[in-house]
């Protein structure tokens, strides 16, 4: 089967690792309305896919995403002004959703583990949608900046949300507050980013990151972990999280993969887990309920 193609982005899959490119490198991969949908729909595509194990997902040329695409001058966010593609994610009560938002919210949901290869600047939406990818790895040439203040906005993409969970509150305070780009060296000293690479072992590094967990873990038990750690990290309270692994236990004990895992640990060789996330994910949730937008 042909891969799938798209607009503003790159997308191949190799031994179960999905790669996903930005792929605007002439407006260092500036973040438009086309790249939002893109986006959303790559990660409809890898999440019923069973044949991917883990997602990648990286800029091409010298950025990883320079933030909004600010063609538009000084109308670029003016919703009401520009109509017309702007408008076409709008909610039935007249509220333009921020189009950061849908995306993060969109990769808050995937099924699949996603890694941040982030090669070069990243400034607004280009590391705000970072933010809710799980394992985020930078090239030593990256840069980095909450520039809303600067622009006169505020953070977007669900970030006063993310980010303070990532680096906690006063670090996200003074990046936004100040708005300056910071390296990628100050990234990782305050959490930000899991480790630093020179720019050509970047993505070697996060294929081997991706490799490890391809090879060696079940996909239902890492969609259920990837479930478990993201919701919980807003749950009120312990009981949460022990209703929902307590379902996932119960679910997951006598499914062929727990079968599969223990035995070839006995037999000391590689496990081949026979369960698909596409029709053995079992539901935990069923007091989850999702907040509404209004």
């Amino acid at each position: 089967m042909a891969a799938p193609s798209f607009e503003t982005l790159l997308y191949s899959v190799e031994d179960g690792i999905a790669t996903v490119t930005l792929n605007r490198p002439e407006k260092l991969n500036a973040f438009n309305t086309q790249m939002m949908r893109d986006l959303i729909a790559v990660f409809d595509l890898t999440d019923a896919d069973d044949a991917v194990r883990c997602v990648i997902v990286t800029g091409a040329g010298r950025a990883f995403c320079a933030g909004a695409d600010l063609s538009g001058g000084g109308e670029t966010f003016d919703y009401e002004k520009r109509g017309g593609e702007a408008m076409a994610a709008r909610t039935v009560d007249g509220l333009q959703r921020d189009g950061g938002g849908l995306l993060t919210l969109r990769i808050f949901e995937s099924l699949k583990p996603v890694i941040s290869a982030c090669n070069g600047a990243a400034v607004g939406v280009g590391v705000t949608m970072q933010l809710a990818m799980d394992i985020r790895l930078a090239s030593s040439e990256a840069r980095y900046g909450f520039v809303f203040a600067r622009r006169g906005l505020n953070p977007e993409a669900a970030s006063s949300w993310f980010l303070p969970h990532l680096v906690g509150v006063q670090t996200a305070l003074e990046w936004c507050y100040t708005g300056r780009l910071f390296p990628a060296a100050e990234a990782h000293d305050r959490g930000l980013v899991r480790s630093v690479h020179a720019p050509d072992e970047l993505l070697p590094a996060a294929r081997a990151l991706a490799r490890e967990i391809a090879d060696n873990t079940a996909p239902v038990s890492i969609a259920l972990t990837r479930q478990l750690i993201w919701r919980m990290a807003g749950a009120a309270h312990p009981m949460d999280a022990h209703r929902a692994d307590s379902r996932g236990i119960q679910a997951r004990g006598p499914s062929g993969d727990a079968r599969e895992g223990v035995t070839s640990f006995l037999e000391k060789r590689p496990p081949q887990y026979p369960d698909q996330v596409s029709k053995d994910l079992p539901d935990i949730w069923p007091h989850w309920t999702p907040p509404k937008f209004s």
